[in-house]
């Protein structure tokens, strides 16, 4: 599942692309999505600019004259550049076609993203409102983090990866960042340390941002907006890894469920 470095990616990869560039037409193939896309969407948007592309979580945010269109690339889909008109594939469910000729396709096999448009303020629509702060923003904090976990009972990866304290840290993130900081999956949150959290809001951020410039993590679906997989797996200390042996001490990498999710930790490193 594309995760916030993957989205990013894509942001960075599609912007110098489409950004100043005037709809010419949004062609739909297919409307069932995760939620269906509005009839009225395609001519919504025709003859709009894309003024700028943003990402708020895992969210594409194209801004337009007069609203926003949202994308969410669920879990096997992707938005690819063209430059040319190839012929659209089975799971090519639609285009942005600009006016210099490029185009903006998205494939998604399992049909699990979301094409959706705004005239509100985008911070308003009922998909973003209830957001946390994004990781590698200076609204994240090791005090953030700490005040966070206070009083709570609830595992400490199960944590940070709710999206109403913090966007962005998925599954193979949070793994290798609990990692880096030497944290115990499982550790109760309301246990966490001042200086637990100064090394997990640190390791969050480290981990994101390597992986953003790594061009995220190609598990099996996810190409960024140029056709490219990203290579941070390659660069992964536990996710993935059970069985084998710690990077760092040689221990083997054990696993285990976190809301059945996987969960890969060394128990040398991480110590419960």
């Amino acid at each position: 599942m594309p995760e916030l470095p993957e989205v990013e990616t894509t942001k960075r990869g599609i912007a110098p692309h489409i950004e100043g560039q005037q709809i010419s037409r949004v062609s739909i193939r297919d409307f069932r999505l995760r939620w269906p896309i509005e009839e009225s969407l395609a001519a919504w948007a025709q003859d709009q600019t894309i003024h700028s592309v943003e990402r708020r979580s895992k969210y594409l945010i194209l801004n337009l004259d007069s609203g926003a269109l949202l994308i969410h690339l669920g879990m096997s889909g992707n938005l690819r550049v063209l430059f040319d008109d190839p012929t659209p594939n089975k799971h090519d469910h639609f285009d942005i076609e600009l006016s210099n000729g490029t185009r903006l396709r998205y494939h998604d096999p399992r049909r699990f993203g979301a094409f959706m448009h705004t005239v509100e303020p985008v911070e308003q629509h009922a998909l973003i409102t209830h957001l946390g702060p994004e990781p590698l923003t200076d609204a994240f904090t090791s005090d953030y983090l700490y005040q966070c976990s206070r009083k709570r009972k609830t595992k400490i990866k199960t944590l940070i990866m709710d999206a109403k304290m913090v966007v962005g840290v998925g599954n193979i993130y949070a793994n290798e960042a609990l990692f880096l900081a030497g944290i115990y999956p499982h550790k109760q949150a309301g246990r966490l340390t001042k200086a637990e959290a100064v090394a997990l809001a640190e390791s969050i951020k480290q981990v994101l941002a390597k992986a953003i410039e790594q061009g995220g993590t190609t598990l099996k679906d996810f190409v960024g907006g140029d056709g490219k997989p990203g290579y941070f797996a390659q660069s992964l200390n536990v996710y993935g890894r059970a069985g084998l042996p710690c990077l760092v001490c040689g221990t083997l990498i054990k696993e285990m469920r976190t809301a059945n999710r996987s969960t890969c930790y060394c128990t040398q490193c991480q110590p419960s």
